[in-house]
């Protein structure tokens, strides 16, 4: 499952975001609360799952 920032930014939990902070294999949820798209700077809440 990945998950997709309306700005077409991708969060794969695989991948993590290690230019970010964000190890491989950090799920989604387990994502701070206060994180943030790398690129457009849009919350959580934002990103839609894309299987």
């Amino acid at each position: 499952m990945k998950y997709v920032c309306p700005c077409g930014y991708v969060y794969d939990p695989a991948l993590g975001d290690p230019d970010n902070g964000i190890a491989p294999g950090t799920a989604f949820e387990d994502l701070p609360e206060d994180f943030a798209c790398p690129v457009c700077g849009l919350g959580k809440d934002a990103f839609e799952k894309e299987d």
